[in-house]
């Protein structure tokens, strides 16, 4: 069974290294061969990861009487959604990456690719139009979409992780059956949750919905700001305070056609990343919502979106992690054409200490991403964790992205 870090118990870990301790002795002594077979075959294996995995397939075959699993270690059908995605977007996406940057746009024919591809309804029930996938499977896709254009990543992010659980877990079977089929299938959405004066202080908002006489809808007024994939959405998940008096405890989360009159979403932001995803501020004038486009129940809106925040910050470290492979894949092939002094430079044990470090960090990084999503899917508490992924793999992103440019 695969099962996240914090259930390895000290008994099975006292046995792991009985029975491993000999090969432990064998890995240390080809470690230098391990490295050089790791480094020259990064890019055309599709990362040192997998070679590792071989090299150490043949070192420690033995794993009959160890019931724990990997926590990078995937079902057929994640490893699938990972191959799907990756070749997706070397055919798709890569080859037109510059210009959507340069465009400050994605492109249409993305969007419905994504769409096509059942990238956008990850974890939405097949009854739906979904995929019906794990939430492993979702992040999996982000990390191999980021790797190659992490604007894109974003949306698909966003849109799973954030939209879709949203409207699976609170909606009203209503909501579900109005709702989930489009995001499965047509609609991009996005989430209005952030404004000038509540960005960190998200519950300081000012937008308000005021509830109508006989309570059949809702009037929503107010500005959103930096929000992600504006342009493209089809639906907003939009919260707003529909009671005022009672301060945090009145925020409430709508589903709102992006058609809806009083709807303005301004110009993108000029932003020096991630330029093809839009970032736009959302004007809400007097939108008139139905009642019945309520998310979940009046007033537990902040509970929604603390509660879904939670599974974004692991989605965005699996954006981060992306960007860090994308970059590595990107500078590993130059380190072995590059030649100085007669030598390629991936040869100088300079740069062997550097590029074995930044690997090390993205490997360190990638556990806790996806130990991170196995606590989620255990129905474990995994908080603590997903902050500490999207923190630590935000700095690891960073990091590569620098050390591969000095490179």
């Amino acid at each position: 069974a695969l099962q996240p870090l914090r259930l390895l118990t000290l008994p099975s870990l006292a046995l792991y290294q009985a029975q491993n301790r000999p090969k432990i002795m064998i890995s240390y002594n080809v470690s230098k061969m391990v490295l050089r077979s790791w480094r020259h075959s990064w890019f055309r294996g599709g990362g040192g990861a997998r070679q590792f995995s071989v090299v150490s397939e043949h070192l420690h075959h033995d794993t009959t009487h160890s019931s724990i699993s990997p926590i990078t270690r995937f079902t057929e059908d994640e490893e699938m959604t990972r191959d799907m995605a990756r070749q997706w977007a070397d055919q798709e996406l890569r080859p037109i990456v510059r210009e959507m940057d340069d465009e400050a746009k994605i492109r249409p024919e993305i969007l419905s690719s994504l769409f096509e591809c059942g990238f956008m309804g990850m974890e939405i029930p097949e009854k739906y139009g979904g995929s019906s996938m794990s939430f492993t499977s979702a992040c999996l896709a982000i990390e191999e979409i980021s790797r190659v254009d992490p604007s894109v990543s974003i949306l698909v992010d966003i849109h799973n992780t954030l939209t879709n659980n949203a409207v699976r877990f609170w909606g009203s079977d209503a909501l579900q059956e109005t709702w989930l089929p489009r995001l499965a299938t047509d609609t991009v959405s996005s989430f209005c949750l952030s404004e000038a004066g509540s960005g960190s202080d998200a519950f300081a908002m000012k937008t308000t919905a005021t509830r109508s006489e006989d309570g059949s809808y809702y009037t929503i007024n107010g500005s959103k700001l930096w929000i992600s994939s504006a342009k493209e959405a089809g639906v907003f998940l939009v919260f707003a305070n529909a009671d005022p008096s009672k301060a945090y405890k009145g925020i409430t989360a709508f589903m709102v056609d992006a058609l809806t009159p009083g709807i303005t979403v301004g110009s993108p932001e000029k932003k020096l990343g991630l330029r093809a995803s839009s970032t736009c501020p959302v004007t809400f004038d007097n939108v008139k919502v139905n009642a019945s486009n309520v998310l979940g129940d009046v007033g537990m809106g902040y509970k929604y979106c603390i509660n879904i925040l939670n599974e974004g910050r692991i989605g965005i470290g699996a954006q981060q992690v992306g960007i860090a492979k994308g970059c590595f894949d990107i500078a590993m092939p130059y380190l072995n054409e590059r030649t100085q002094f007669g030598t390629v430079i991936g040869d100088f044990q300079g740069m062997q200490h550097q590029y074995a470090m930044i690997a090390t960090e993205i490997h360190a990084a990638e556990t806790m991403l996806y130990n991170a999503c196995r606590l989620k899917e255990a129905n474990l508490p995994f908080v603590k964790e997903a902050s500490m992924v999207k923190l630590y793999s935000s700095q690891i992103a960073e990091r590569a992205a620098s050390k591969c440019i000095e490179w």
